[in-house]
């Protein structure tokens, strides 16, 4: 199996000599068995991943990206796609959603971030919906030839590598000091400055060698199958929480807002998970996080469904309230521009926005990047799924063997810090047991 030609390097891109040209084409099903094992080993930046319940894309190499931040980086991403897909050439045989040209994404959360984000086009996507199976290949001026599709497994050059020797650290503030923040937020929400704010915090990792993704997305995907697992330069991690879904005209998004940790026991969760229902904290947070993304959806849908009450998502290692919100879109709005107006939710920010992000700026001490950032994709048509960067870590671009990893809670009036950073180290577990665990039996 010859694995097709990659550039080696950012600087090494072929120029654009012609237009965009897509081709999907079939495969048996049995060749995107294991979307992620198909993956070759290749640097951070150049792996993609959305997948959930063995279902999305996979995808490698770098046809064409546009660098996006600031406070137009969603307008300037979005206006880069629909000018590179306006003259693409497709041919598409399959005709499902993520078939023909696509392009992957992640975004700053704050438009003062100093990380940068882009919007890329892969090479090579390998995708699977139900029982149809394909792959495209993208290139400018003509698609690059498919490989021989019997077994793509072959391209996979040797088995994803376990990191060795993790260590893990405090970031920007140890939990002592974090806790601290929270109280201080607590009481500035107490005298009615705000309603909620969400506040994030950071572990730094460090490995002896560098870190491989395909070994990140193997572990996410096999203890955390509920959720879309993602990996976009570099930013890899498993979102429980769709930002918004678009696919011909139907609007689609799940507010997470209201976390209890699980312990295990089947029992003793089911009670938690009633007490989660009725905690009136909890419930508080819920309404503000569904509140703010129906608000934003409802200038560009003429049909809204928001369910009165939440239901609690039961998912490996933590509970949520969690709420469907579903629309009929009624412009011509993207999935891209709809995920832009939908950020910052309350879930990632706080009530009023304006004023919750401007605490987050004064007291949270760090840069979050693009972690509660859109991350997610979307093709010609404009449909596409984002999710909000959740649950994830960040690969150091300049060392590979350095990531950084977030986690984040929703503050109001009863929220106690103690409980508060007990919240955030359970939201940690999934990324820290993907770095130090071996696969399930």
């Amino acid at each position: 199996m010859t694995l097709l030609p990659l550039p080696d390097a950012r600087s090494e891109r072929p120029l654009r000599t012609g237009p965009l040209v897509a081709r999907t084409v079939a495969v048996p099903l049995p060749v995107a068995a294991d979307l992620i094992s198909v993956i070759p080993d290749l640097a951070a930046e150049d792996v993609f991943s959305w997948v959930r319940r063995g279902e999305g894309f996979v995808g490698w190499g770098r046809v064409a990206e546009v660098p996006t931040d600031g406070p137009d980086r969603f307008a300037r991403a979005e206006a880069w796609w629909q000018d590179l897909v306006s003259t693409a050439e497709v041919y598409d045989e399959v005709g499902l959603a993520g078939t023909g040209p696509v392009a992957l994404g992640s975004f700053a959360y704050s438009a003062a971030s100093a990380t940068g984000a882009s919007l890329t086009v892969p090479q090579v996507v390998v995708g699977r919906r139900g029982e149809q199976a394909w792959v495209t290949t993208m290139g400018f001026g003509a698609a690059p030839e498919l490989p021989d599709l019997t077994d793509l497994t072959d391209l996979a050059a040797g088995p994803a590598r376990q990191p060795s020797a993790i260590r893990f650290a405090d970031g920007a503030r140890s939990s002592l000091d974090w806790a601290a923040v929270v109280r201080a937020a607590v009481e500035r929400i107490t005298e009615g400055e705000l309603d909620k704010v969400v506040l994030a915090r950071d572990l730094e990792v460090d490995a002896d060698d560098p870190i491989d993704v395909r070994w990140l997305l193997a572990r996410l995907a096999e203890r955390y199958d509920t959720t879309w697992v993602f990996s976009v330069d570099g930013l890899v991690g498993a979102t429980p929480e769709l930002l918004v879904r678009l696919d011909k005209g139907l609007v689609h998004s799940r507010v997470l807002a209201g976390t209890i940790r699980r312990t295990g026991d089947d029992e003793h969760d089911l009670a938690l998970a009633a007490s989660l229902a009725r905690s009136s904290k909890d419930l508080e947070e819920h309404e503000y996080a569904v509140r703010s993304v129906a608000d934003a959806l409802r200038p560009h849908c003429y049909s809204m469904n928001v369910p009165e009450s939440p239901f609690v998502l039961h998912l490996t290692n933590v509970m949520h309230l969690a709420t469907d919100v579903a629309g009929v879109l009624g412009d011509r709005t993207t999935s891209l521009t709809l995920a832009a107006s939908l950020h910052p939710s309350a879930a990632v920010c706080g009530t009023p926005t304006s004023l919750a992000d401007a605490v987050i700026a004064e007291i949270e001490g760090m840069d979050r990047g693009r972690y509660a950032g859109p991350v997610g994709w979307m093709d010609a048509t404009g449909d596409g799924e984002w999710g909000i960067a959740l649950r994830c870590g960040a690969l150091d671009p300049a060392d590979p063997s350095r990531m950084r990893l977030f986690a984040g809670c929703g503050i109001v009036a009863g929220s106690d810090p103690d409980a508060e950073v007990a919240e955030s180290d359970a939201k940690f577990v999934p990324m820290r047991d993907a770095l130090t665990s071996d696969p399930l039996a």
